[in-house]
């Protein structure tokens, strides 16, 4: 009897060493498989020699170290720059301006593991295999994998829209510090560009309306859409504290050039309602009636440009002119705005070519005071010798875009119905929000192929998702014959 008590305890120490060896072994795969997703992400950056750069990557990682020198040590400055201060403070102590290695590999990191997130969630069959299969695929033939490594906040908006559907239609799958980590993830990424704020807060009316059209889990659903929404209150909460806190004034975007101002006179009714109304007000802005310009960037950042060349109180006076100006124009020339904010947006939705890394003068006298240790690791790099294949970058993401848009529509068209609420909202998601993102950008700032080539990488995503739901419904309909 001893003997057989003896051996029950033997052999349930057996099965409990062998399911902690279990789950060792599956965190170790879990681990092994999340750092070559890592790595596929970040070959750009190891292929060009270094992090991807853009002159407003300097900006991001100088503007870090007098943001935490204000908020640890109470030591204020002067300035502290026009860009996402949350962004620069949080990537500061990964870089501490000496290396940008870190900063690129924490953002393929983060990539990767969204990513990872929504395979497993999505086709927990065979998840590894098809999740590796799929990041080759996308890194390789999409701007995901030169965004995640380009120095810049701009991969992180996917990143919040992603998390937004994983909180709302996986959240029961996930564990507890999953779900906590991608709202940490979500916050912050909302913070770090002034365009995420307003395409996640559209984004959570989406999936409060896709909750309405699902009875059964609607509970289930708009649970998930109310921690969204907090989410967004959270970021904005810490966007005015932080501003509050440096400039003394609780505001949304501190110290914000007048960019509509500049679209609407570089869209032409601007410029037509000045020339006829100058004389009835005193605007600010037409003091550089001879100099306004057809181009945003040139308004803004044009070293003879209007905002560049005029002194602080100018600046200001036109700062606090700019909505007043813009509702007169609209109310002026509504059909001629209405026309050009249209094709802004057809542009913007057609512009997705990899481009702006080019090297800058400017970005390279930057390190003289940022990343001072890296400047010649920088210089050796193909970016800084225009040797990066962006031509055929561009080519090869044009068709891989056309191709992946023909599988979604087809998919979708082959399951209809039997797609799942999952899938649909996944679809809805990521089409709402490359919509969106053009809209926003093209009609409120400048077509730029990089606000494009941002989020385009989703559409490739998304059909790499059908494709292996397309698989699986296969191999489930092979496996019952």
């Amino acid at each position: 009897m001893a003997r057989g008590r003896a051996e029950a305890v033997n052999s349930f120490n057996l099965k409990a060493l062998q399911r902690a060896f279990g789950k060792t072994g599956q965190r170790a795969a879990g681990a092994a498989t999340l750092l070559l997703g890592t790595l596929l992400l970040l070959w750009p950056a190891i292929y060009n020699g270094f992090p991807l750069l853009y002159p407003d990557s300097m900006t991001y990682l100088a503007d870090g170290a007098p943001v935490a020198r204000a908020l640890f040590l109470h030591r204020f400055s002067a300035y502290y720059g026009i860009r996402s201060l949350l962004y620069s403070l949080v990537i500061f102590p990964f870089h501490c301006n000496l290396t940008a290695w870190p900063v690129a590999a924490l953002q393929c990191l983060l990539t990767a593991w969204v990513l990872w997130l929504l395979v497993r969630t999505l086709a927990p069959r065979r998840s590894r295999w098809s999740y590796l299969a799929l990041m080759l695929a996308l890194s390789l033939l999409s701007s995901v994998s030169w965004y995640a490594s380009f120095i810049m906040p701009d991969v992180l908006g996917p990143l919040v829209y992603l998390c937004f559907f994983l909180l709302v239609y996986a959240g029961q799958s996930l564990a507890r510090w999953e779900r906590l980590s991608l709202c940490i993830l979500a916050a912050w990424g909302i913070t770090a560009h002034a365009t995420h704020l307003p395409l996640a807060a559209g984004l959570c009316l989406l999936l409060a309306l896709f909750a309405l059209c699902e009875r059964q889990h609607f509970r289930l659903r708009i649970g998930g859409v109310a921690q969204c929404g907090a989410l967004l209150a959270l970021a904005v909460g810490m966007q005015i504290a932080l501003n509050a806190y440096l400039f003394g004034e609780p505001t949304l975007n501190g110290e914000r050039p007048p960019y509509l101002l500049a679209r609407v006179i570089a869209d032409g009714p601007g410029k037509l309602y000045l020339q006829f109304h100058c004389t009835e007000r005193q605007w600010a802005v037409c003091a550089h009636l001879e100099s306004l310009s057809d181009d945003p960037d040139d308004f803004l950042w044009g070293p003879s440009g209007i905002w560049e060349s005029s002194s602080e109180a100018e600046r200001e006076q036109i700062s606090r002119q700019e909505m007043p100006l813009v509702k007169a124009v609209l109310r002026a020339y509504p059909h001629q705005q209405l026309q050009r904010s249209a094709a802004n947006f057809r542009g913007q939705l057609g512009a997705f070519a990899p481009y702006g890394f080019d090297p800058s003068p400017w970005l390279a006298e930057q390190f003289a005071t940022t990343l001072t240790p890296a400047r010649a690791s920088y210089l050796r790099s193909r970016q800084a010798r225009s040797l990066l294949p962006l031509d055929q970058m561009a080519l090869i993401q044009y068709w891989t875009v056309m191709i992946s848009l023909g599988t979604v529509v087809a998919l979708a068209a082959l399951f209809r119905l039997r797609l799942g609420a999952r899938l649909w909202a996944l679809c809805g998601t990521v089409l709402a929000t490359i919509a969106a993102n053009a809209a926003l950008t093209g009609i409120l700032s400048v077509v730029d192929d990089r606000y494009g080539c941002r989020i385009i990488w989703l559409l490739p995503l998304l059909a790499g998702i059908l494709l292996i739901e397309a698989r699986q419904r296969l191999g489930a309909a092979r496996h019952k014959r």
